[in-house]
């Protein structure tokens, strides 16, 4: 009997399958990271068949290490990095570029040329995003103007095009040999392609940006049965949930009611408030986005604020500067200190996202003196994941009306305790962990098995959801207002680091 419901969640840094009970617990997971390419300064890329190698690899890891036959899942749902571009062969199989991740900035040229004619925010209307290098339509766009015969072959229909969901998807259900070329709502409308009301390609962006429609993917709802895998593991279980990792984590923390947020801790941070069937244009700069659509049921919407380096950071004082071997030392060596000891840290390694906007700017560590040692600027690395999301937070009060009373949180920087006390401290609510902190996989498959039938209402999943840990703020007015005036001063220190290089 299928009773098990499985997760392909395709991240950053690394692809895990997890299997999931119907109380939503942990059953089995299996988790690979992937090689982080970075040819230029600024350019981030993946290897697509190496990402593809590692789901095989989880998938039949994660089973096993469980003792469970492929025939106990009842369905499989994908999350995903979003905005990650792949570019591959229809006929091969082969990607004709690395991916090309959403960190990367190479497409700024390409975005001020767009901006060039109606600004910044001349599609945001249409797609409910301002245009940024973050986004996959510019990334498609270079590809084809950078890979020998690529434009022509992709106007022949040769060539596809898939955010990372698309290209698990089509590789799981069969590939060469009649693969699913399809995305959901939630990662079409990550592309700058998509129309937020159509809730499909845009003929306008298509010609504005310059991507063939032939290439693109079919816009599906984010919980149905798309079809059947057709590798080994699980051939024959039933593909059925599809979600950007984002709002796979708005959906595993249950946050089906209007005014309901969360805050993801990954390589970046990502905060999403549930606001209804009607999408909200952000006038303090968010992102307006489908937040999930289940089945034919109406699409509920989200704004989100979405901030580039995070966990990132951590990962960079380990890799780059050999401060920390492994990331959890970073909480030991910042609590060596009291304080960031005047220090701020402003990581805009990819520029700003939320609520700037700013692809010129560049990192920065403000306040040094003799005075600084490696446990500041630790503390400072884990304090820029705080004030990042509180300047999303102060965004999205302003555009809600309404203000935030507690955050739900989640991601691998939440086992932080130094962190999460800080974020309630610089926030002044409660912050709160669920049980089941890893979100973004149980969204996906809470998607796959509604679907299904495993589950039959979407509001029984909230008796899934138990709190784990609360922390509240202790740290006075007059502290919380003097550190966050540093780091807004810090903030304005990166900006126009980056010239327009022609």
């Amino acid at each position: 009997m299928a009773e098990y419901a499985g997760a392909i969640d395709q991240g950053t840094t690394s692809t895990r399958f997890m299997v999931f009970d119907s109380g939503g617990h942990v059953v089995s997971i299996a988790q690979k990271e992937h090689e982080q390419i970075y040819p230029k300064p600024g350019w981030v890329e993946h290897d697509p068949m190496e990402v593809w190698r590692r789901t095989e690899e989880v998938i039949g890891e994660a089973l096993q290490s469980a003792g469970l036959d492929k025939d106990q899942l009842a369905a499989i749902g994908i999350t995903n990095q979003r905005e990650t571009a792949v570019v591959w062969d229809r006929s091969t199989g082969e990607p004709v570029h690395n991916a090309i991740v959403w960190q990367d900035t190479r497409t700024d040229q390409i975005c001020n040329r767009l901006a060039a004619e109606g600004g910044q925010d001349r599609f945001r209307q249409q797609t409910g995003l301002p245009i940024a290098t973050y986004f996959s339509g510019p990334k498609i766009r270079w590809i084809l103007d950078n890979v020998a015969g690529a434009e022509q072959r992709a106007e022949a229909g040769d060539l596809l095009f898939g955010n990372m969901d698309t290209w698990v998807i089509w590789n799981l259900t069969g590939g060469t040999d009649g693969g699913l070329h399809i995305t959901d709502v939630t990662n079409a409308s990550r592309t700058l392609l998509m129309n937020l009301q159509t809730l499909d390609w845009d003929d306008d962006l298509l010609s504005a940006i310059g991507v063939p429609r032939a290439m693109l993917p079919e816009v599906h709802a984010s919980s149905e049965v798309y079809g059947e895998a057709r590798t080994k593991a699980v051939e024959g279980i039933q593909v059925a949930g599809d979600l950007g990792d984002q709002q796979a984590a708005l959906f595993g923390q249950t946050c089906f009611a209007v005014g309901e947020a969360k805050n993801t801790y990954g390589t970046g941070n990502f905060l999403l408030l549930n606001t209804g069937t009607e999408p909200v244009q952000s006038k303090h700069g968010l992102i307006t986005t489908p937040a999930y659509r289940i089945g034919d049921a109406e699409t509920v919407y989200a704004l989100e604020g979405s901030i580039a380096i995070t966990g990132a950071l951590v990962q960079w004082l380990r890799d780059n500067l050999k401060m920390i071997k492994a990331a959890p030392e970073v909480e030991e060596l910042a609590m060596t200190v009291e304080d960031n000891g005047g220090v701020y840290f402003v990581p805009a390694f990819s520029g700003l996202f939320a609520p700037y906007w700013r692809s010129d700017a560049r990192g920065v560590i403000a306040g040094l003196t003799r005075y600084a040692t490696a446990g500041h600027i630790a503390r400072a690395t884990l304090e820029a994941t705080a004030y990042q999301s509180r300047e999303v937070v102060e965004a999205m009060n302003a555009d809600s009306g309404v203000a935030l009373e507690s955050l739900k949180v989640d991601g691998g920087m939440v086992a932080n305790d130094l962190l999460m006390q800080f974020q309630a401290d610089i926030l002044d609510v409660d912050v709160i962990r669920p049980a089941v902190a890893e979100t973004t996989a149980l969204g996906a498959a809470y998607a796959a098995g509604l679907a299904v039938g495993m589950w039959t209402e979407q509001e029984d999943l909230r008796e899934n959801w138990v709190e784990d840990k609360r922390w509240t703020p202790s740290m006075e007015a007059d502290r919380r207002e003097r550190e966050y005036r540093g780091w807004k001063k810090a903030v304005t220190r990166t900006f126009d680091w980056v010239e327009d290089e022609g």
